[in-house]
């Protein structure tokens, strides 16, 4: 997976292995019944500088999980990370940890209810010395202004602000120490629908204006498709797909990555959404199938793919798939009129002239 220039950040053969209690009945016969759940199993993954890459992948396969392994917040059972090409070490010091910052999914447990927005942006910035003391509160209003929020928000509480202001905060104070990368798991999904077009465009200005690297997590291709430049596919512990979006929703080359795609809602009357439809539920990460572990739920699967596990590898040009049978594929063929085939700048300027205002207690005008 490698690049012209060193990412910025790398992930190398990551696993995460967790080792669940035993059972009342283990613990009294003294025997041991556990059973190793790996939640990230070899992974690899590299996040260029500039960009949004879009991770995705249904629940349980394994996003949240690298999300907090990138930041730090737990350790891989096995692996490397790097950052700008030196190695991440295990017991991450202040600066290490500052250069890497995350959005939480919930606005609403993230945030410190007792505690003032300014007292909050004023602890990380003083914490971290990115300003004096003498300019924390014109770099707090900054940052304010930087998410689409006003001064007045600094002396409020979040109790006070909508879900959407509250997620604005959230951004803000990953910002406040001036990250290079930004790991946004899920940062829209507990939101209305109409107040997640708001968050995806200030991600892209962001992006745009900060030059921010962004690991953006969802579990709906739909949400990303927009916003990021490419495109990894998550399945069981394990990276199945990665390619630049346009390539991988005209293209798409592993049988997972097809039935997400297809499953996209149609955006337009009279259109039909005729899904690839996926047979079952995913396996247990108890008991991960043997060879690929798609294989019991798709449609292409043979004898080869139930006894060998495919390695992640080139079939195109910045394009990679972990399919025995990728080759061998027919032609994608999505539903007609996907949402895909609309353009981008048009769907986020119709969303956003749709959007109600939310209710707020500042006088921030932002959603």
């Amino acid at each position: 997976m490698n690049g012209t220039t060193t990412p910025v950040l790398r992930a190398a053969g990551i696993t995460k292995t967790y080792r669940s209690r035993p059972s009342l009945a283990a613990r009294v016969t003294r025997t041991d019944s556990r059973a190793d759940l790996r939640a990230l199993d070899g992974v690899d993954l590299e996040l260029r500088r500039g960009e949004v890459l879009a991770l995705v992948g249904e629940s349980g396969s394994g996003k949240s999980t690298l999300a907090k392994v990138l930041v730090g917040s737990t350790s891989p059972s096995a692996g490397s990370l790097e950052h700008d090409g030196e190695p991440v070490p295990a017991s991450r010091g202040k600066d290490a940890s500052r250069r890497i910052q995350m959005v939480f999914q919930d606005p609403y447990s993230s945030l410190n209810p007792r505690i003032s927005v300014a007292s909050m942006l004023r602890e990380l910035l003083l914490l971290h010395r990115v300003v004096p003391r003498s300019q924390v509160r014109a770099e707090s209003v900054r940052l304010l202004n930087l998410v689409g929020l006003e001064e007045d928000a600094l002396d409020a509480y979040p109790s006070q602000f909508s879900g959407g202001q509250r997620q604005r905060l959230a951004i803000a104070r990953a910002l406040a120490v001036r990250p290079d990368v930004l790991i946004a798991d899920e940062p829209v999904s507990a939101l209305d629908v109409s107040v997640q077009a708001t968050i995806l465009d200030l991600f892209a200005r962001l992006q745009r204006d900060l030059g921010l690297s962004v690991l953006f997590i969802a579990h709906n291709l739909a949400v990303v498709q927009h916003l990021s430049q490419r495109v990894a596919v998550m399945y069981l512990g394990r990276i199945v797909e990665v390619a630049e979006t346009g390539e991988l929703f005209a293209n798409p080359r592993h049988p997972y990555t097809r039935a997400l795609v297809d499953s996209i809602p149609r955006m337009r009357a009279g259109s039909v959404n005729e899904e690839f439809v996926l047979e079952g539920e995913p396996p247990s990460p108890y008991d991960v199938p043997a060879g690929c572990r798609f294989n019991p739920r798709c449609p292409y699967a043979v004898d080869a793919c139930r006894s060998v596990d495919p390695a992640l590898e080139t079939v195109a040009a910045g394009h990679l798939s972990a399919c025995l049978r990728a080759a061998d594929l027919p032609p994608f063929q999505s539903s007609p009129d996907p949402a895909s085939s609309i353009d981008r700048a048009d769907v986020r300027e119709e969303l956003l002239e749709e959007l109600p205002e939310e209710p707020t207690h500042t006088r921030s005008t932002a959603p």
